[in-house]
């Protein structure tokens, strides 16, 4: 197998006891440790109102993490356009990319309540290819691909709702993805003009050296949006493993060489947690579980707990099932027995890069963590 670069995933985690102040700084130690191990990007997502999750804006978390390290690429997995103008992301891309030019990693996601496909779209995605043939919720390479989770209830639930609200200005219409991401796409270029030829000029942005990246769940709108824009794409198994397959080829399919990028190149991201063996990483990982039932029940992420306060909780069979297909998914173990895991994701999704995202209660167990993960990639020559 070729060099299979590895990324860093940061979700600004709060654990619990402590302040999204220290969560701030260990993401800058982090920042620069992964630099040190020799990971090739580390990106920030996008998350609001949720009480155990410091990462609200990606743009001030990659000031914070370019200005601590000098070969990082740093990026956004993934701002949200559903609730910002084309403008100004470009814009505040602009401002980074002038002050850490060349290192800068634009990751666009669909999320935050975007205006439905379609509607108002110049055109349709075209139909999604089958997926890879799956058996007994297995990739033909043994990969374990759950049952589909539906997040139904999230998107019609009052916190959902209030969110949205909140996010966005009162009467606003959000634009259509496909169009939004080729405004953005447009502006970089120097290209955007309106409908009367009027011209725009994003300064800083206009010329940045970004890597525009799509970030996507299925092989839906985002996997179309990226092939036919010829942009690189993300596909989420940490997020939803059911479809990581369909993503990936679905990118591929509607893929077109383009200024941007002469052949497909996709990124794919999991949950680990990598310890000395495989008792101790289990033992740090005992909080994921409890935590994504916070996500997936609509409250919010709550700070992440120790393994004594998750092992408090009561479990019911509706929780479990709620989780199931987040918790067999997460990779935790030796760094051999992890290592084995992401290359055998890599290998049922033809990943060329993995982007890997560890949370656990202590910050030097989450550095380790990075860091055996990182010498067993690199024994194996894969980094």
């Amino acid at each position: 197998m070729p060099g299979i670069p590895l990324g860093v995933l940061d979700l600004v985690p709060i654990p619990s006891g402590s302040t999204a102040a220290q969560a701030l700084r260990n993401t800058v130690d982090l920042a620069r440790r992964a630099e040190e191990f020799g990971y090739r990007r580390y990106w920030f997502a996008e998350h609001h109102l949720n009480p155990g999750v410091a990462g609200t804006s990606p743009a001030l978390l990659i000031a914070l993490a370019a200005a601590a390290t000098s070969t990082l690429r740093v990026g956004s997995g993934a701002v949200l356009l559903g609730h910002r103008t084309a403008l100004s992301t470009v814009e505040e891309f602009g401002l980074l990319d002038a002050l850490h030019p060349g290192r800068l990693d634009l990751g666009l996601g669909r999320s935050g309540g975007g205006r439905p496909p379609g509607a108002g779209a110049a055109t349709a995605p075209g139909p999604r290819p089958a997926p890879a043939p799956v058996v007994d919720g297995h990739a033909p390479n043994g990969l374990r691909i759950p049952g589909r989770f539906s997040p139904a209830h999230l998107l019609a639930s009052p916190r959902f709702r209030f969110q949205q609200r909140l996010l966005r200005q009162p009467g606003a219409e959000p634009q259509e993805y496909g169009e939004q991401v080729d405004d953005i796409l447009a502006l970089l270029g120097g290209d955007l003009r309106g409908p009367d030829g009027t011209e725009a000029h994003a300064v800083p942005g206009e010329g940045a050296d970004l890597q525009v990246w799509i970030l996507g769940s299925s092989g839906g709108e985002s996997a179309e949006v990226a092939g036919r824009g010829g942009l690189r794409f993300a596909a989420n198994y940490h997020v939803s493993p059911a479809t990581v397959l369909e993503a990936a080829e679905g990118y591929r399919a509607a893929f077109k060489p383009s200024r941007h990028l002469d052949e497909p190149h996709v990124a794919v991201s999991a949950d680990v947690v990598v310890a000395e063996d495989d008792a101790t990483a289990r033992e740090l990982a005992a909080g994921y579980g409890l935590w994504v039932r916070s996500i997936r029940s609509a409250e919010g992420a709550i700070p992440f707990p120790t393994p004594d306060e998750a092992r408090a909780h009561e479990w019911t069979a509706e929780d479990e099932a709620l989780v199931a297909d987040r918790v067999e998914t997460q990779f935790v173990g030796s760094p051999g027995h992890v290592a084995d895991r992401l290359q055998q994701l890599q290998e049922a999704t033809g990943a060329d890069e993995l982007i890997v995202t560890t949370i656990t209660h202590g910050h030097a167990d989450r550095v380790r963590s990075y860091r055996l993960l990182a010498e067993e990639w690199r024994r194996r020559g894969l980094q």
